[in-house]
């Protein structure tokens, strides 16, 4: 039987809800806290390792649950001419959604 370990990058906001999707359907999960990306903001990274067949099955309920949305953000942005004052600036950024890698398992052990 081939093994894969999925990897999923999402937001903090659709951890909790994917986590609960993936033990509902019987998928076993490690969580990780990782942090990155362009707004500093919290994200998680799960750990799911399953069977090569059930792969599409894992990436499509991550697909329903985290899914793109717009969010407004306030940022300190310079004004022109001056470094040391910040006034804040609101930008409109999408959130959401989740990075996905599917790798290669050479041996998997569940002790």
């Amino acid at each position: 039987m081939s093994m894969k370990l999925i990897l999923a990058v999402v937001q903090d906001d659709d951890a909790g809800d994917l986590i609960e999707r993936l033990v509902q359907n019987r998928f076993s999960t490690t969580k990780l806290a990782s942090t990155g990306g362009f707004l500093k903001e919290g994200n998680t990274t799960l750990m799911v390792g399953v069977p090569e067949e059930q792969v599409d099955e894992v990436i499509e309920l991550i697909k329903d649950v985290c899914q793109s949305r717009k969010q407004i953000f306030t940022t300190p942005v310079p004004p022109t001419g001056s470094a040391s004052v910040f006034i804040p600036y609101p930008i409109e950024v999408m959130v959401g959604g989740a990075t996905i890698f599917v790798l290669d398992i050479d041996r998997f052990e569940k002790a």
